[in-house]
């Protein structure tokens, strides 16, 4: 009797297991849940940091010459290409030689007659054919013209005033037909060596007063500053690192900061003197910092936040409190232990107590814009 009972309901049970099968292509009911949205997060590590902070200062050339006339003379041509890169010793003007060529010629003349006479007076000394005063004035007379003819052959030398260094030759200051030399030495030209090339910054002495402080206290190390990096007036990092040569002893009354020298290699000469630039500094060593983006930090009225996700792929807001910066990331001094899973990228689509998908965030990876909307869907 029992079995006569079972029967039928095992009848029923396979008849609704068949009608699920059936219907298990069919597409999802109106309203099924999509799948959680895709955010970046980084894994907040603890670990050693340098910290930085980025000075203004302005490019200067290494070495800059004003090429001036060490003579008097009308212009007569100019010899280089204004913004070319030159050797040392290149022509770069010509000044009308003339007469400095006709002086050369009368002062190599005198010489020679003052070389005959000496050399004539020389073995007559010895025979006391002439007397010791009329030799010596033989001999004053020779020197004097060798004088004269080396002053007269500097004269046509300067005559066509050539780069004393290597470098890039500026524009020129004074044009063909031009009378130069009168009376002044004319500066002519200025030949800039840029490669490598020179940076003068400043840094506000508190700052140095604090980091002075933060050493003595143990808190903070001080770091290597020999090796600098600097950031281009749009924001982008020059990619040749550069070496601190010099920091000054004393500080600026006007401003109450330190000037500090450093020196970069500029092979492509992408780099040029008066440009504005920004220094990044190493300060000092962290060995217990805790760093996150600065793209993955908020700020608002009740301070600065990052959003993270809990184990269960909740969105959760994380007050934090940021100190200084490690090129591109922020230094959180509280807020954060360690392990936290901090969103990156995608924080528009991750408002706090969403559930979504965390995905480890790459570096080079595109920024979704601010206001995107969030897509969830499967991949086809």
């Amino acid at each position: 009797m029992r079995h006569k009972t079972a029967l039928p309901l095992l009848t029923s049970l396979l008849t609704l297991l068949v009608a699920c099968g059936e219907g298990g292509n069919k597409a999802p009911a109106a309203g099924a849940g999509m799948p959680p949205p895709e955010v970046d997060v980084i894994t907040v590590a603890v670990g050693s940091a340098t910290l930085t902070q980025d000075l203004p200062g302005r490019l200067q050339a290494i070495r800059s010459a004003e090429v001036r006339a060490r003579v008097e003379g009308v212009l007569e041509k100019r010899l280089y290409k204004e913004g070319s890169d030159l050797a040392a010793g290149t022509p770069l003007f010509l000044i009308d030689p003339r007469t400095y060529e006709a002086a050369a010629a009368a002062a190599a003349a005198d010489l020679a007659a003052a070389r005959a006479t000496f050399e004539r007076y020389r073995p007559l000394l010895e025979s006391r054919a002439v007397s010791q005063q009329e030799y010596d004035g033989a001999l004053a007379r020779y020197k004097q013209a060798e004088a004269t003819l080396a002053r007269a052959r500097l004269d046509l030398e300067n005559a066509r005033p050539r780069s004393p260094i290597a470098g890039r030759a500026g524009r020129a200051l004074v044009t063909e037909g031009a009378l130069v030399g009168k009376g002044e030495a004319t500066h002519l030209v200025t030949i800039d060596q840029l490669d490598p090339i020179r940076v003068e910054f400043t840094q506000a002495y508190s700052d140095v007063l604090r980091l002075q402080q933060a050493v003595k206290a143990g808190t903070e190390k001080k770091a290597d500053a020999a090796e600098v990096r600097l950031l281009l007036e749009d924001g982008s990092l020059y990619p040749e690192k550069g070496r601190l040569q010099f920091a000054d002893m004393a500080v600026e009354p006007s401003s109450g900061a330190v000037v500090m020298r450093a020196e970069f290699p500029n092979p492509r000469r992408e780099l040029l003197p008066g440009t504005f630039v920004r220094v990044r500094f190493p300060q000092a060593e962290l060995d217990k910092a805790v760093r996150v983006p600065q793209r993955a930090v908020q700020g608002g009225p009740a301070g600065q936040l990052v959003m993270t996700v809990d184990a269960e792929g909740k969105v959760v807001p994380r007050p934090i409190v940021t100190g200084s910066m490690v090129g591109a990331d922020f230094i959180v001094s509280r807020g954060l232990e360690g392990g936290e899973q901090v969103i990156v990228n995608g924080l528009q689509k991750a408002p706090p107590g969403s559930t979504v998908k965390p995905v480890p965030w790459q570096s080079g990876a595109p920024v979704l814009p601010a206001g995107a909307a969030a897509v969830g869907g499967e991949k086809r």
